[in-house]
């Protein structure tokens, strides 16, 4: 009598799909295994992030029918890989190189993985195109609507304030009066010599939240650098009871930390805007050595 392979279902017209169902799923995964194997040996830098849905949906396309083929349905599939490796941060080159993985694997079966020779130039060239226009379509959408703040802080970065410096100036020279005249920049700095690590990214979330409060009326916040940061004044805001609010502000948020009070006062000052903006340029690069 014959004993069945563990595991596996038998008996009947129901055995037999079970059966075959069983044969498929085990060779399904034998493919994603042998898959992965020769994506980590052709670079896959971190071994824990290759795992994703569209790696099974991948491998079920080219085994349709129990035939191992490249059809219009395993192609869809790929670029849905493609998009799912943008997606989750992977690089192009990386991409390419995982499906020049998979080409191997689906162009010599009986290999041994260490023997198989992953070459993005042997992979067809369709198979290169899906993939590298459907990783492009994310990873261009990702770059359009990246944020210019910082995630740390929420606040606008530095680059930011620099476009809204050349607005300033490109007006200042239309109105034929120089930008001193309607705005200053208010800078706030820490002193984080005595301190490192998270005491320091804690004092300037709190320095950002102070900012944030003070100046809610559509005033440009922005961090400079990693212990600096300003604002745009205008002119007609009452600068110095701002300034206080703003000091009051500090003090309630950074003397709740005992090593935060320890790096004492902030400073707060107001900078004159220079005449020209590459001058203001190079200022905001002081500011954020200082």
């Amino acid at each position: 009598m014959d004993v069945p392979v563990t595991g596996a279902p038998s008996g009947g017209f129901d055995g037999r799909t079970a059966w075959n169902r069983f044969e498929r799923d085990r060779t399904l995964r034998a493919l994603r295994a042998r898959w992965r194997t020769a994506s980590l040996a052709a670079g896959w830098r971190f071994p824990s992030d290759w795992g994703l849905p569209e790696v099974d949906a991948v491998c079920a396309a080219v085994l349709e029918n129990g035939r191992v083929e490249l059809t219009e349905v395993a192609e869809t599939a790929i670029a849905g890989l493609g998009r799912a490796r943008a997606a989750a941060g992977a690089g192009l080159a990386e991409t390419l190189a995982d499906l020049a993985a998979l080409h191997a694997v689906l162009a010599d079966p009986d290999a041994v993985d260490s023997f198989l020779a992953p070459d993005a130039d042997a992979t067809p060239s369709r198979l290169l195109r899906v993939t590298a226009l459907a990783w492009a379509d994310v990873a261009t959408d990702q770059l359009v609507n990246t944020e210019v703040t910082e995630p740390l802080t929420g606040l606008p970065t530095a680059a930011y304030l620099r476009t809204r410096l050349g607005e300033l100036y490109r007006q200042a020279r239309r109105d034929e009066r120089p930008v001193a005249e309607a705005h200053t920049l208010l800078v706030v700095s820490m002193d984080f010599s005595s301190v490192a690590g998270w005491p320091r990214l804690t004092g300037m979330i709190l320095v950002a939240d102070a900012l944030k409060q003070v100046f809610d009326g559509g005033e440009s916040v922005a961090s400079i650098g990693p212990s600096v940061a300003g604002v745009l004044v205008p002119k007609d805001l009452r600068l110095a009871s701002s300034g206080v609010a703003l000091r009051r502000a500090l003090h309630e948020r950074l003397s709740v930390d005992a090593q935060l009070r320890d790096v004492g006062r902030p400073r707060i000052s107001a900078v004159r805007l220079p005449a020209t903006y590459d001058l203001a340029c190079d200022l905001l690069g002081g500011l954020a050595r200082s």
